[in-house]
C-alpha cells in the first residue's frame, strides 16, 4: 500500500513538473524506451584539475560532490586528457574515439590556409566532417548536448549553445504566444532566481573589476570581462541546467553538459585563485539539481558521471615577462635567416567585438593579419603565427636552406621560448623523427620525454608521446613552441591570462573522473582514465552491460562479506522494474555471499524474466534458487548467490499457519515460505549458510523458527562448523521469534563493534543475520543511498565476519 501511495505521489509530481510542461508546450519528443532502460548524463567541469578539485573538496566548496564520495559510493579517479589538453581535443576523443583531432583551439587550416578557431561554426563543422569520414559512431546519438563544440550525433535542435546548431531556438519561435506565456508563468520562480543571481554576480564583477584596475590590470579588459563573466558563470549555467532537467524528463538516452564557469574565471585570475574557486559552489549546486532530477526520472534509469576535460596551469604571460609580443621576438630572433620573416603579432582588434571565443575556452584572436598577408603574398602560403595559451605554432616559414635545429635553437635562445619541437623531415610526417631544442640543448621525442617532463609530472611518457604525435598533425605548425617544460619557475602562456591550458604541463594534463564505484575503466591496471576509456564505458553502460565483475580468484577467505536483501521482485519504490539496478546495488558492496528474497522467475507481472538467473549472470556468481510458489511456468522464491565454491545441502518449504488459520492481513493469499541451505569453505572451515523469508503472522513465524532450529536444518548432523542464518524474518529484534533464535545464535548487528543497529524496512529491523558463537563480526553496513532507497522497499544488510582458523587435532 505504501508503494502505491508513493507511486501516486510521483505521478502527480510529474504532472505538475515544470520540465514536463516545457516538454509538452514546445512539443519536444520523448523517449520510447521503458522506464528501466539505462540512461547516462555526462557532466564536464571545464578546466578543473584533479589537485584543484581536492582543494575545493577540502575547503567545502563542493559539498554535494563530497556527499557523492562519502555516501553515494562514487569514486574519484585520475584522468589523462592527452596533449593538446583542450576541450575540442577531449570532446573529439570522448564523442568519436579520435585522438588529437585538432592541434590547438586555434590553428591554420591546411586546406584553406586560413586561421580557424573552434568556436567558428564552419571550423567546428570542418573538424567534425573530417572525423565522420572515418565512420566513427558518435556517442551522443539520440541524445542532447550543452556547450559542446561538436553535435556528436545529436539531432538538429538537440545541440544547445553549439557552433553548429540552434538548440531549441526554432521550437521557441514556432511556439504560440499562449504557450510562451504559460512557460513564463510556470517557470517564474526560476526566472526570478536567475535574475537575482545575475544581479549579484554583476555587483561582484564590478567590485572585482575595480580591484583588478587598482592592482594594475588593463582597464578595458577588466570592463569587457564583466558581461562575459556574468553570461558564463550564471546565465549559461542556469539555462543549461534547466535544459538538462527537461531532457531528463523527456527520457533522452544520453545527455552531455559542459559547465564552463571555473575555466572562464581561471583564465582571468588563475586556477588557484579564490576568485575561480568561488564559482565551484554554483557548479556544485547545478550538479546537485541535475543529479536529483536524474534519480527521480520516470522515463529512464539514469546514471550521472562527472569529469573534467583538462586542468589549468597558473601562468605568466610571455609579453609581460619579455616586454614584447612573441611575434616581435620571433621576427628579431630569425632576422638572420636568408628570407627574414616579418611575423605579425596576433593582437586583438581595436574595436570591441562580442565574439565569445573564451566562452569555449579560447582567447581572442584576430584573423585580419593572416588574411591580409595571404592577399599580399598571392598564391604563396603566408608566414603565420598562432599563439594560444601555452602552445604557439609557426607556419610556412621560409628557412632559405637554414638547418631546422639552428632555427629551433635561435627561438629558444633569442626569443626566450622554453621548448621548440619540429619534424626532421616534414615531407614524410608519418615516419619522420621529432626533434627539438630547449635550455639544455637538442632533444628527441619520445626518447627524451622524461627529461623534459621531470619527476613530478603525473604522465611523463604519455605526454611525450602525444607531443611527438602532435607535430605530425596536418594542421600543426612547422615549429611547435611550448611555454612549459620542467625546471621553469612558472609556466608561460602566449596569451594575456593568468591561467592557461592546451599544452603538456602537470596540472593541465591532470583531469579527474567521479563515477559510481561499479564503473571501471577498460584497463584498471593503468590507474587512470582517458577520454576514450570514458567513451567505451559509456557505450557499455548504455548497452546494459553487467556491472563491475566480482573477483573469483581470491586467496583463502578469512573475512566473509555476507549480504541479505529483499529485492521486492526487482521493482523499486519508483515503480521501475530493474534487475540491473539491483545488480548494481549488490556489485557496489562486493559481497562474497548474497541471500535474496522475493525473486520472480518467468512471472507475467515482471515481464516473464528469470530474475534469479539474470542477477547471477550480471554478477558472475553461482545461483541456488528455492521456489516457494510454482504456478505453471511461473515461480517465486529466494536464492543464494556466491562466487565461492559452494555445495547445495538442502532447500524446502517451511511450515505454514496452523490448520484452519490463514494469513493475518490477507487470508485469501496464503503464501508458502521456504529456505535454502548451502555449505562453503572459508579459512579451512566449513560454513553453513541458510537463507529464509518468514511469514507475516506471529504464529506462522514461530512454527517456522522452530522448524529452522530443528533436525531438518540447524540441528541437522550435516550442519557442522560455523553457521549463518539470514534473511527477511518479518520480525522485530524484541519479538518472540528473534528471542527464540537468540538462544542459539547471535544477532550480528548487536555484536558489531561501535555500531548502532539500523533498520532495513521503514526504519525498523526485520531483516537479520544470525551467527554462531565462533564467528566474529568485523563490520556492519546498512547502506542508505539514493540507489538503495529506490531499488527496493528494503535496504540491504551487509556483515563482514571473521572466520576462525581451522584447528587440526
Amino acid at each position: 500500500m505504501l508503494s502505491r501511495i508513493g507511486l501516486s505521489i510521483r505521478r502527480w509530481r510529474r504532472r505538475l513538473s515544470r520540465s514536463e510542461w516545457i516538454t509538452r508546450l514546445l512539443r519536444l519528443s520523448t523517449s520510447p524506451q521503458s522506464p528501466h532502460a539505462p540512461g547516462l548524463i555526462l557532466i564536464q567541469i571545464d578546466g578543473l584539475a584533479h589537485p584543484e578539485l581536492l582543494k575545493a573538496l577540502a575547503r567545502g566548496r563542493m559539498p554535494f560532490l563530497k556527499r557523492l564520495i562519502r555516501k553515494e559510493h562514487y569514486r574519484l579517479e585520475h584522468m589523462y586528457p592527452g596533449v593538446p589538453s583542450t576541450t575540442p581535443a577531449v570532446q573529439a576523443e570522448l564523442f568519436y574515439g579520435v585522438r588529437q583531432a585538432v592541434p590547438s583551439f586555434g590553428f591554420l587550416v591546411h586546406e584553406t590556409q586560413k586561421l580557424g578557431r573552434m568556436y567558428d561554426p564552419e571550423v567546428a563543422a570542418l573538424v567534425e566532417k573530417r572525423i565522420n569520414t572515418q565512420d566513427r559512431d558518435p556517442l551522443l546519438t539520440g541524445g542532447s548536448c550543452y556547450l559542446s563544440l561538436f553535435k556528436a550525433g545529436t539531432k538538429t535542435g538537440e545541440a544547445h549553445f553549439c557552433p553548429a546548431d540552434q538548440g531549441w531556438g526554432p521550437a521557441l519561435r514556432k511556439a504560440s504566444p499562449l504557450a510562451i506565456a504559460i512557460l513564463i508563468v510556470t517557470n517564474l520562480w526560476s526566472l526570478v532566481r536567475t535574475s537575482a543571481l545575475i544581479i549579484l554576480e554583476l555587483l561582484l564583477s564590478i567590485a572585482d573589476c575595480i580591484r583588478g584596475i587598482i592592482a594594475g590590470q588593463n582597464p578595458l579588459k577588466e570592463l569587457l570581462f564583466i558581461p562575459t563573466r556574468v553570461a558564463v558563470t550564471i546565465l549559461t549555467r542556469e539555462l543549461c541546467t534547466m535544459g538538462v532537467k527537461v531532457d531528463i524528463t523527456r527520457g533522452l538516452p544520453i545527455i552531455y553538459i559542459n559547465l564552463l564557469g571555473y575555466d572562464e574565471q581561471s583564465h582571468r585570475r588563475g586556477p588557484k585563485s579564490a576568485f575561480a574557486h568561488w564559482v565551484l559552489k554554483g557548479i556544485d549546486s547545478a550538479i546537485a539539481k541535475i543529479w536529483k532530477a536524474a534519480h527521480t526520472s520516470e522515463r529512464r534509469h539514469y546514471d550521472v558521471w562527472i569529469f573534467s576535460d583538462h586542468g589549468q596551469e597558473q601562468t605568466q604571460a610571455y609579453e609581460e615577462l619579455n616586454g614584447r609580443s612573441l611575434g616581435d621576438a620571433l621576427s628579431e630572433a630569425l632576422s638572420s635567416l636568408p628570407s627574414a620573416p616579418q611575423i605579425r603579432p596576433t593582437a586583438p582588434a581595436k574595436k570591441v567585438r562580442f565574439e565569445r571565443a573564451r566562452l569555449f575556452g579560447s582567447e581572442w584572436m584576430d584573423k585580419s593579419n593572416i588574411e591580409q598577408a595571404s592577399k599580399q603574398e598571392g598564391d604563396k602560403a603566408p608566414t603565420a603565427l598562432v599563439a594560444l595559451g601555452p602552445i604557439a605554432m609557426l607556419y610556412n616559414i621560409d628557412l632559405g636552406g637554414a638547418n631546422r635545429a639552428d632555427v629551433a635553437r635561435m627561438i629558444v635562445e633569442q626569443a626566450k621560448v622554453p621548448l621548440v619541437l619540429y619534424l626532421q623531415d616534414p615531407k614524410s610526417p608519418a615516419s619522420s623523427p621529432v626533434h627539438g631544442w630547449w635550455r639544455e640543448g637538442p632533444i628527441a621525442l619520445p626518447k627524451d620525454g622524461r627529461k623534459l617532463m621531470g619527476n613530478e609530472h603525473p604522465y611523463p611518457d604519455q605526454a611525450a608521446e602525444d607531443m611527438a604525435n602532435l607535430c605530425r598533425h596536418p594542421d600543426s605548425g612547422d615549429f611547435m613552441m611550448y611555454g612549459w617544460c620542467t625546471g621553469l619557475p612558472q609556466p608561460i602562456t602566449f596569451a594575456m591570462e593568468n591561467g592557461s591550458h592546451g599544452g603538456s604541463g602537470p596540472n593541465e594534463t591532470h583531469a579527474f573522473t567521479l563515477m559510481p564505484e561499479d564503473i571501471q575503466p577498460p584497463d584498471p591496471s593503468l590507474g587512470y582514465w582517458r577520454p576514450q576509456d570514458l567513451r567505451t564505458a559509456a557505450r557499455s553502460y548504455l548497452r546494459g552491460a553487467p556491472p563491475k565483475r566480482m573477483d573469483t580468484h581470491r586467496a583463502p577467505q578469512k573475512v566473509l562479506r555476507i549480504m541479505t536483501y529483499n529485492v521486492h521482485s526487482c521493482r523499486g519504490l519508483d515503480g521501475k522494474l530493474s534487475p540491473q539496478r539491483i545488480a548494481r546495488v549488490i556489485a557496489r558492496y562486493h559481497p562474497d555471499i548474497v541471500a535474496l528474497q522475493e525473486l520472480d522467475v518467468m512471472r507475467k507481472r515482471s515481464g516473464g524474466l528469470d530474475q534469479a538467473e539474470r542477477l547471477a549472470r550480471l554478477l558472475t556468481m553461482d545461483l541456488h534458487f528455492q521456489p516457494t510458489i510454482n504456478i505453471k511456468e511461473e515461480r517465486y522464491g529466494d536464492a543464494i548467490l556466491t562466487h565461492l565454491p559452494a555445495r547445495l545441502i538442502k532447500k524446502g518449504i517451511l511450515p505454514g499457519p496452523p490448520a484452519g488459520k490463514g494469513r493475518l492481513f490477507n487470508p485469501a493469499a496464503d503464501e508458502p515460505r521456504g529456505a535454502v541451505w548451502i555449505e562453503i569453505e572459508a579459512n579451512g572451515r566449513p560454513v553453513q549458510i541458510i537463507n529464509t523469508h518468514l511469514g507475516l503472522s506471529r504464529t506462522e513465524r514461530l512454527r517456522q523458527v522452530d522448524a529452522l532450529l530443528g533436525p531438518e536444518w540447524l540441528s541437522n548432523p550435516r550442519c557442522t562448523g560455523e553457521r549463518v542464518l539470514l534473511g527477511d524474518f518479518n520480525a522485530l529484534p524484541n519479538s518472540a521469534e528473534c528471542k527464540r533464535l537468540g538462544g542459539y545464535l547471535r544477532d550480528a548487528q548487536e555484536q558489531a563493534p561501535h555500531h548502532t543497529p539500523k533498520g532495513t524496512f521503514l526504519k525498523v529491523r526485520i531483516d537479520h543475520i544470525f551467527l554462531s558463537a565462533g564467528l566474529k563480526v568485523k563490520k556492519v553496513l546498512v547502506p542508505k543511498t539514493s540507489l538503495t532507497r529506490q531499488a527496493s522497499d528494503h535496504l540491504p544488510l551487509i556483515v563482514d565476519i571473521e572466520i576462525p582458523p581451522r584447528v587440526d587435532k
